[in-house]
């Protein structure tokens, strides 16, 4: 085995074409081709995107190994999302990937798209404080398609404490923008327009759910009685107290994720948490949880905000881990679209 494997990262679960290219574990190049159109349908259209991706993904390849400086010859392994994700947008990615390590006769490594969000943490410069968590610690998993959240014992050894019954942090924060009048994706509006309200202005109530499993659903349809109760009384209800309502929202929605993680930290008597996903971005959230560490002297990593959202260069740090175990991949594996265990 090489001391310093280069591999190459595929990922493309949703609407997002991104390949990375790692040596060790330092990114030497990591490609992102977005896919705009779905903003104007107001969520992510599954037939558009698997042709988006068939599109760009030789383009994205390309520009990843210009980027990086190397020859294709001397990518040592390839590793992509083998899911959970939209089923088309998947096959795209794995049909390239098993064709390329065919072609160069190089080994593959599938990834579970969530096992990479959480060992992002593992890419040479991406926390926030340039430092990687010690095992074991728990993982608060928030994206536009999960809500979880994780005991990691070891890179490979990982076990759901909880996870959504319904609706993801992250589709929530979309369809409340909806409510409130906002364009797909809604959850940065709904941050950008709540740094200039006040959180404590209006109050809603929690969901009421065991253990450390989340339920947004009841939540979010609180919000829209809420909004349409309002709007009875004065039209301009929302206009009038637009910052107000998504700070007041957005602190709820923060305090829900803090306190079930709290409950994990308790339950298993660790201190030591991770934040991953496209809404771990989300400022109100950092700043909750990082406020809340130093007062209980808990560890809390973040990562860089761009690596946050669906990249490959998370594929390609789990392809790296995995390569070093010798985890490879027969060419019979096949996408799957909803969450499997660990």
């Amino acid at each position: 085995m090489k001391k310093e494997p280069i591999i190459m990262g595929i990922e493309s679960s949703c609407d997002e074409t991104a390949v990375s290219v790692i040596k060790n574990r330092k990114i030497l190049s990591d490609i992102i081709i977005q896919q705009k159109i779905h903003n104007k349908y107001g969520g992510v259209v599954p037939e558009l995107a698997s042709r988006l991706h068939d599109k760009n993904i030789v383009k994205a390849v390309n520009r990843a190994i210009l980027l990086a400086r190397i020859n294709m010859n001397q990518i040592d392994a390839v590793s992509f999302t083998l899911g959970p994700g939209m089923i088309g947008s998947l096959l795209i990615g794995v049909s390239f990937a098993k064709s390329f390590a065919m072609g160069l006769q190089i080994p593959l490594l599938s990834v579970n798209h969530i096992q990479a969000h959480i060992l992002s943490h593992f890419i040479s410069d991406a926390n926030m404080n340039y430092s990687h968590p010690k095992f074991p610690f728990i993982s608060l998993v928030i994206s536009g398609g999960h809500t979880q959240i994780v005991k990691i014992n070891e890179f490979f050894h990982m076990e759901t404490l909880g996870s959504t019954l319904d609706d993801s942090v992250g589709e929530t924060f979309d369809k409340i923008a909806r409510m409130l009048g906002f364009s797909y994706p809604g959850g940065p509006i709904i941050e950008h327009f709540s740094k200039n309200g006040y959180d404590k202005r209006f109050s809603f109530s929690k969901p009421l759910v065991k253990g450390l499993n989340f339920s947004f659903s009841g939540f979010k349809n609180q919000i829209l009685q809420f909004i349409r109760n309002n709007l009875k009384k004065d039209p301009l209800f929302v206009k009038r107290n637009l910052h107000d309502l998504c700070a007041s929202i957005q602190r709820c929605i923060s305090d829900i994720l803090l306190e079930k993680v709290k409950k994990a930290t308790q339950e298993n008597n660790i201190f030591r948490v991770t934040l991953v996903g496209g809404v771990s971005a989300n400022s109100k959230i950092r700043k909750i949880f990082t406020s809340f560490a130093k007062k209980e002297k808990w560890e809390v990593f973040l990562l860089k905000k761009k690596y946050t959202t669906d990249n490959g260069s998370m594929i390609a740090i789990t392809g790296v881990l995995k390569y070093e175990r010798n985890l490879f991949d027969s060419i019979y594996v096949t996408p799957y679209a909803k969450f499997k265990s660990f």
